[in-house]
């Protein structure tokens, strides 16, 4: 068809007009490519893809609505911050897991357990035989191979150890020690940031202090007993690593007043005692049996020692729950009494036959004691702390004779001067370096001429089975070593125990400074006795001593000021004390996996 034609012509205006529609919307379609969706208004764009994570493929769903992640079971979704289901309100509908960094991330190193609680419950074997307890809470306990648990350590940090028995014998919290006796008898320690320390007991206790005088170094203990507060003084000398205290007397007596007491009194004298009525004598009725008449004030002074300490064990265990209270009525202390007999009968029937021994219950009486039986506390045993306790009087009667009241002198074997500027607790647990200079002065404990101590406190000694058995007041140790070992112990023998209490015959190692203990005591002991015979010498059949010579005088080294916030301090280490215990009970009761 031509274009000049009429039909041409139209034709050829036709195609102009539609070229001119066509060619706009080609520029126009490929400038906004986009489909409807990306032209509504930017304010409808949700916000949830800045919440998601940046590997949603490890997050498979479950279904519309909230989608909650597949790792909620035990072995997934180790984080950092336990496993717990938390609702993100940034996504509504959306769950994660965790809360803290990490939390939605799978951990290799914990794919055994879900630690919602922080700590695993979990046990332990060990190689020949016991095992370790992890419990849910944090404590843990330790079981030997006969199934017996021989210690606990609270999620606290405070740890139990125990014994054969499987009662606790003692704890160790923070700066805190507290022991216990077979009897319930307990004794608290706290050694404060200052170097000071309580000691606190049933019945009391006392606070000790470091003081200088004159450049010397001592230590004050006042002590709370009995609803009364009195002090004793220390002086402190330094060996192989460690200090020791070492007793002062308060007072000494004339020359002629030692001589008496040292001496012998001729005739034999039958001292009437009266313990006859009370629970504790026949409680130790397997035990101590009085010498019948006495031939020399040492054997006085060495029932009178041995009967302090077992009323005083008595008076721990009954204020423990663990034995009959002492009641003040006559007729209600002799039924208590005649109890305490049949059982002390039963004690005497037990204790031999787990020591092979044929002790019996013997006869006491008012005079003395019948002394016609086998007890624990044999004659050559009494023999021997009837020795040390003529040494003893011996050494003060020298010590009297070099003081002085304007310038008075160490005792005799009291250790060296230590430098004012030290203030080491003398019961530290760890060796410590003296300043340069400090002589090395050998305690008393390891004195060749000291071998026989009677227990003051409580203390627990360790077995080769990893528990402990127990000493109690009144117990008697023969010291073998005379070189401490490594720990500062020594070794000894129990030459005489108590019921429950460490086996007699046995042999096992002892601090030395539990030994210094022990015989600062027996001398505190032989002071009260010599204060008690000077009140009663001339009375009851007991020979008069020499005139004028019973008559005390004020030794300067062995007084100082009371500690007037003792009573105070012994209180709250008590209360503190007794808070520690619950909370190892606690443990120890606490089932596997609670």
């Amino acid at each position: 068809m031509k274009l000049n034609q009429p039909g041409g012509i139209f034709a050829e205006k036709l195609l102009v007009v539609l070229i001119l529609l066509t060619c706009p919307g080609l520029a126009w379609g490929q400038k906004n490519k986009p489909s409807a969706p990306a032209a509504k208004p930017p304010a409808a764009k949700p916000a949830a893809p800045a919440a998601k994570p940046a590997t949603p493929a490890a997050r498979p769903t479950t279904g519309t609505g909230a989608r909650p992640t597949t790792g909620n079971t035990a072995g997934n979704r180790g984080g950092t911050a336990g496993t717990q289901n938390r609702s993100n309100t940034s996504a509504p509908g959306h769950t994660t897991n965790g809360t803290g960094a990490g939390a939605n991330k799978t951990n290799a190193s914990s794919t055994s357990a879900n630690k919602s609680t922080g700590t695993v419950p979990h046990t332990v074997t060990h190689p020949g035989g016991g095992k370790t307890v992890t419990t849910a809470s944090g404590n843990t306990r330790n079981v030997n191979a006969s199934g017996k648990t021989t210690s606990v350590t609270t999620k606290s940090g405070a740890t139990a150890k125990f014994g054969s028995n499987g009662k606790v014998t003692s704890i160790h919290s923070g700066n805190t020690t507290i022991t216990h006796g077979a009897g319930g008898q307990r004794t608290v320690v706290t050694r404060r940031a200052d170097g000071s320390r309580v000691v606190a007991g049933r019945h009391g206790g006392y606070v000790a202090h470091g003081f200088n005088r004159g450049g010397r170094g001592y230590e004050r203990r006042t002590y709370y007993r009995g609803g009364r507060a009195y002090t004793r003084v220390y002086g402190r000398g330094y060996y192989h690593g460690y200090y020791y205290n070492h007793y002062y007397p308060g007072y000494y007596y004339g020359g002629g007043y030692y001589g008496w007491a040292y001496g012998g009194w001729g005739a034999p004298v039958a001292w009437s005692w009266g313990w006859g009525g009370n629970p504790w004598y026949g409680y130790y009725g397997y035990y101590f049996n009085p010498y019948p008449v006495y031939a020399a004030p040492a054997f006085w002074l060495t029932d009178y020692i041995i009967a302090a300490n077992l009323q005083a064990a008595y008076a721990a265990s009954a204020a423990a729950g663990a034995a009959v209270a002492a009641n003040n009525d006559a007729a209600a202390a002799n039924a208590n009494a005649a109890a305490a007999n049949a059982n002390a009968a039963a004690a005497n029937a037990n204790y031999a036959a787990q020591n092979g021994g044929g002790g019996q219950q013997v006869a006491q009486n008012d005079q003395g004691g019948g002394g016609g039986g086998q007890v624990v506390l044999t004659p050559e045993v009494k023999q021997a702390i009837a020795d040390e306790v003529k040494a003893e009087i011996l050494a003060e009667q020298q010590a009297s004779q070099q003081s002085g009241p304007q310038a008075p002198q160490a005792p005799a074997a009291a250790p060296a001067a230590t430098p004012a500027s030290d203030t080491s607790s003398a019961d530290a647990d760890g060796p410590v370096t003296a300043p340069a200079g400090t002589p090395e002065v050998v305690p008393d404990a390891l004195n060749p001429n000291n071998r026989t101590f009677i227990v003051a406190d409580s203390i627990t000694p360790d077995l080769p089975d990893g528990t402990q058995c127990t000493l109690t007041q009144g117990d008697v140790l023969t010291r073998l070593d005379d070189t401490p070992d490594a720990n500062a112990s020594v070794k000894v023998m129990v030459s005489g125990s108590q019921k429950s209490d460490c086996k007699s015959g046995s042999q096992i190692a002892v601090k030395v400074n539990d030994l210094q203990e022990m015989h600062n005591h027996f001398r505190e002991q032989i002071d009260d006795g010599l204060g008690e015979m000077a009140k009663k010498q001339g009375t009851g059949g007991m020979p008069a001593a020499p005139a004028g010579s019973a008559v005390a005088k004020a030794n300067p080294e062995g007084t100082a000021q009371p500690d007037l916030t003792a009573q105070a301090d012994i209180e709250k280490s008590s209360a503190q004390a007794d808070q520690t215990e619950k909370e190892v009970q606690v443990a120890a009761n606490e089932g596997v996996g609670s």
